[in-house]
């Protein structure tokens, strides 16, 4: 996750940017001045000291940046440091940009507040837009300052924390204005193949927990969802009609889900309260643009045989195509035989 200031943007919303990050930054203290400390929590230096040999691998190994960030923690009293607000049209799936002088134009507007969050997506609502709102538990400057580990993103346990570190890294590593998709999927992929490594590095088996495979699962039964509503919006359907047809998809989507539960899962009821809560184009958004081309970054890391320093140079050449070509590369990487 990325988020800067917008020149263009509102003062209130530019206020409440500037002193978030003032109040986040303020927060820093290194982490090795708290592991030291023994008046500190034992559970969040030991955690912290974890995260260390994580933060060490991604430079060493995976050749990340090696900086000051993720050397640096800061509790910011809050289960999220942003929430985003993604907003679309009824009938489509293209999300309502912002865009920012350094960042480019992003899929989401983040606010440090969880009510002006809330009130933002409140506005869109009575504009007659499909709104979510999700709480995010890290996000990137893109190298403009060191980035903390926060309080949001201890929760997990330490491998959690330490995909967490790779992922932000990622955007540090490497960043494409104006291609949301690209740059989280590239985060996402370094996320992915990061961990893998870093469980082999330590002597651990791979991973074959059952929830990554209910994860993946359920990430495809949404982008098949995505997949059919983008046809069914093509459509030259009247309102009603359109309204009709986006409820009907949406109600497949929840049988195919209960479907694959308890066929597939054993009844594991992980993912129920999201397929039950009202569902719209919105809440869609962030499944397309996290996973939408790590495929393709997977099959570029395969041709370069592992070799990171010659996937983040393939990365950076793939970056400076047209955004057409990119994409029509990204394609032909993921499916060479479409």
């Amino acid at each position: 996750m990325f988020l800067l200031l917008n020149g263009c943007a509102s003062v209130s919303y530019y206020s409440q940017l500037a002193s978030g990050q003032l109040q986040l930054l303020r927060a820093r203290e290194p982490v090795e001045k708290i592991i030291a400390d023994p008046s500190r929590e034992a559970k969040l230096r030991t955690h912290l000291a974890q995260s260390q040999k994580a933060r060490a691998f991604a430079s060493e190994h995976l050749h990340l940046p090696d900086n000051q960030s993720y050397r640096l923690y800061a509790d910011i009293g809050r289960p999220f440091v942003v929430w985003n607000v993604f907003a679309t049209q009824e009938f489509s799936l293209t999300p309502q940009n912002h865009c920012f002088p350094i960042a480019g134009c992003v899929a989401y507007r983040g606010y440090y507040s969880q009510s002006a969050a809330r009130g933002e997506a409140a506005i869109q609502r009575l504009q007659g837009m499909d709104v979510s709102i999700g709480g995010v538990e890290a996000y990137s400057t893109l190298g403009w300052f060191n980035d903390p580990i926060l309080n949001s993103m201890m929760g997990w346990g330490d491998e959690r924390l330490a995909t967490l570190i790779f992922h932000e890294l990622a955007h540090q590593c490497f960043y494409v204005k104006d291609d949301t998709e690209f740059n989280e999927s590239f985060a996402t992929f370094v996320e992915q193949e990061g961990t893998r490594q870093w469980r082999a590095f330590r002597g651990l088996p791979a991973d074959t927990d059952s929830r990554l495979k209910q994860r993946d699962q359920f990430i495809e039964l949404v982008l098949d969802v995505r997949s059919r509503l983008e046809k069914l919006y093509a459509q030259p359907l009247s309102t009603e009609q359109m309204r009709e047809r986006k409820a009907a998809e949406f109600e497949q989507f929840r049988r195919d889900y209960r479907k694959m539960s308890d066929s597939q899962w054993d009844g594991d009821k992980r993912y129920d309260a999201w397929v039950n809560a009202p569902l719209n184009n919105a809440r869609l958004l962030p499944f397309g643009l996290y996973d939408q081309w790590v495929p393709a970054f997977a099959a570029l890391f395969r041709q370069v045989g592992g070799d990171w320093l010659r996937f983040y140079a393939q990365v950076e050449r793939l970056g400076g195509l047209p955004g057409a070509e990119r994409k029509a590369a990204l394609k032909m990487l993921a499916d060479p035989n479409s």
